[in-house]
């Protein structure tokens, strides 16, 4: 009797999910088929008798659950308790699977309609992916029905998509075996659709590499693959003032030479105009003792420097003044040459008493004037001088004032020591000093980004086209020329003289948070929410490299001073360093253990200094991350750990900014916090 009900209800279930798929041809042929082994025989042949056992058993096992959304909960839930409870040695490679088949699991069921249903799984196993993916799953909690998942992009991307997962054979042998085993066709539907191995020999990957394991592919990663073949020239911008003052060099170093040993003089000539050559072509002059040095101290180290190629400049150059050029070469001439065995001296400005009103700050190139962008509104510029005229403590002073005089009398007589910008109509998120430290710009929830004059004390332009709050600003390394990120997903690209955006880089899925220029102003970077950084051509508005490799979003980006590389921060306080030319991570670094908010190279690109939420400041040798070869970084069990060189922390301030000066020193700027 019971072999007759499976019989039937085989025959109904396959009846019907060749119909519900589609399939007529398949349906026609089958039910031809059931008709002929009818009309054949005075018997009917049992229809379950033609098959395996095994397999009439899965059909009826999957035909139990092809209309509920039991099939889910259940299948999950048993992946789930099979991956926590799997050997050590494998768990952190089996766990890479859970967070993709859950989102999956709960997006089949809003498209089935099966909401409530989706919305108990939802809330039952989030909790196992809240630490590393909050922001997705905070989006994805606000799709509520099928049409959200085309209407949202984020949504509708996974769907398109593969997730790219990295495991040992032996792992991924361990879950088919698994998925064979309990049964879960749903489980391993969406594991087929969704997710593609790659499968290498040998032991499992570290837990470090975790953040490199897991990526995006599919339609998404075939874009990205496609956009970062085109070609970029990453190099440094002709007749720069590197490249004119390794002339100046090569031409002082001939001459004093020759005063100095006119008998041996074309020989010495000779060595000290390629060592001079040789060395400033990395950008590596060390410091003078006196303003009178004499060849001897000016000459640079004779490391032969792979030499950086020049490029030419795709916007307009502003002219510098004759007297500024001359300052920037005397700061340039009196560099100090920083590595790993002669790490910089830091300057650290903390603002006290804000009143936990301080959203963000900034430092001009020469570490002489400090900028805070306030939650109301205001923008307030120090000036470094006239506190020490002042003699006032080195701590900031951060009174949430409402004047406009920078000359505000305090209780004791004295002057307040800032001036205080007063104009956007909502909390200040970013502040940019231009090279020269005469003008600053700031951006605003209120979408507009304001330029003001340091020595007016005065707003001069309101720059408005963005929609929504802009998140960061930053001037080009020539000024004149800055770009802005925005909560619209677009950056912009602007110059001082027009108030409407020269360039509109759109292509993020979710806020642009943080955009940089490139070293030679062709380019500009931008970090965003979605987890991607993109490089865009400043000339074309057009997207020529995406990042991929984050896990959380981008908060803070940096560029090496030759081009070559780039350093991207997140928010679960990785920072990543990027070949530009390639488009591949180098090196993961990491040791922060909470957001990195701001990056910034010295100022001959051998470290990279880093600040975090944290509370603390890291310098990490560039030499070693980019060098080191793969084979390497495995033996030595903590790759980060060998490009680490020091951890300075604060007391109780989470860093804000950082600023190498152009004769390397370091300033860092943030807000004492006694919640920390």
């Amino acid at each position: 009797m019971s072999e007759a009900v499976d019989d039937e209800s085989v025959r109904k279930f396959v009846t019907a999910y060749l119909k519900k798929k589609g399939f007529k041809q398949a349906e026609n042929a089958f039910q031809e088929e059931l008709n002929k082994n009818t009309n054949s025989s005075s018997s009917p042949i049992s229809f379950n008798s033609q098959l395996d056992p095994d397999v009439a058993k899965h059909v009826l096992s999957f035909s139990q659950y092809e209309e509920g959304p039991a099939q889910y909960q259940d299948g999950y839930a048993k992946l789930r308790s099979w991956t926590y409870t799997s050997l050590d040695l494998y768990r952190h490679e089996l766990l890479r699977v859970l967070y993709p088949v859950f989102i999956h699991c709960f997006m089949d069921l809003v498209a089935k309609g099966h909401i409530q249903d989706a919305r108990t799984f939802f809330n039952s196993f989030r909790e196992d992916h809240e630490m590393m993916h909050l922001r997705d799953l905070q989006k994805l909690e606000g799709v509520l029905s099928p049409s959200h998942l085309e209407e949202m992009e984020f949504a509708h991307s996974l769907r398109q998509s593969k997730v790219n997962i990295k495991i040992c054979q032996y792992s991924y042998e361990l879950l088919l075996q698994f998925l064979h085993k309990s049964q879960s066709t749903t489980v391993l539907g969406i594991i087929n659709e969704h997710i593609n191995f790659q499968v290498s020999p040998g032991q499992p990957s570290s837990i470090s590499e975790d953040a490199e394991a897991v990526t995006l592919t599919g339609s998404s990663l075939d874009s990205a693959n496609q956009i970062n073949q085109k070609e970029i020239h990453w190099g440094l911008l002709e007749d720069s003032f590197e490249e004119r003052l390794e002339k100046a060099g090569a031409l002082d170093s001939e001459k004093a030479e020759g005063e100095s040993k006119e008998g041996d003089g074309d020989e010495n000539k000779k060595k000290s105009s390629e060592g001079a050559k040789q060395g400033s072509s990395n950008k590596k002059l060390k410091k003078d003792k006196a303003s009178g040095a004499t060849a001897k101290t000016a000459r640079p180290e004779a490391t032969p420097v792979t030499a950086v190629p020049r490029v030419k400049p795709e916007l307009t150059l502003p002219v510098i003044p004759t007297e500024v050029e001359q300052s920037i070469f005397e700061d340039l001439r009196n560099r100090v040459q920083l590595s790993s065995a002669a790490l910089p001296s830091v300057s650290f400005y903390t603002f006290i008493n804000t009143h936990n009103g301080l959203n963000c700050s900034s430092i001009s190139h020469d570490g002489s004037m400090v900028a805070g962008g306030f939650s109301d509104s205001s923008l307030k510029v120090w000036d470094m001088a006239k506190i020490g005229q002042q003699g006032l403590d080195s701590a900031l002073q951060g009174e949430n004032g409402t004047t406009t005089s920078s000359e505000q009398v305090l209780s004791n007589g004295g002057k307040k020591p800032y001036t205080l910008f007063q104009g956007h109509s909502g909390p200040v998120y970013s502040a940019t000093f231009n090279p020269l430290g005469d003008f600053i710009l700031s951006s605003s929830a209120d979408s507009t980004v304001r330029l003001w004059s340091t020595k007016l004390n005065a707003n001069l332009v309101c720059y408005k086209g963005h929609n929504y709050p802009v998140w960061d600003v930053q001037f080009s390394p020539v000024g004149h020329y800055f770009a802005s990120a925005s909560h619209d997903r677009t950056a912009r690209i602007w110059s001082m003289d027009r108030i409407q955006p020269l360039r509109i880089m759109a292509g993020h899925l979710s806020d642009v948070d943080c955009v940089q220029w490139h070293a030679n102003c062709n380019y500009v970077a931008t970090g965003s929410s979605d987890k991607t950084v993109r490089l865009w051509d400043v000339q074309t508005g057009e997207c020529v490299r995406i990042f991929i490799g984050h896990r959380s979003m981008v908060l803070s980006l940096a560029m090496s001073p030759d081009g070559r590389y780039m350093a991207s921060g997140d928010e679960d306080g990785t920072i990543m360093m990027w070949d530009l030319s390639t488009g591949r991570c180098v090196t993961p670094l990491t040791g922060h253990t909470s957001c990195v908010w701001t990056l910034d190279f010295s100022g001959e690109g051998s470290l990279l200094a880093s600040g975090s939420a944290d509370c603390t400041v890291k310098l990490w040798d560039v030499t070693a991350s980019t060098k080191l070869p793969r084979t390497e970084e495995n033996k030595s069990g903590n790759t980060s750990r060998l490009r680490s060189l020091r951890t300075l922390p604060t007391k109780s301030t989470p860093v804000y900014s950082l600023r190498f000066s152009r004769r390397n020193l370091l300033f860092a700027s943030g807000v004492l916090s006694k919640t920390v």
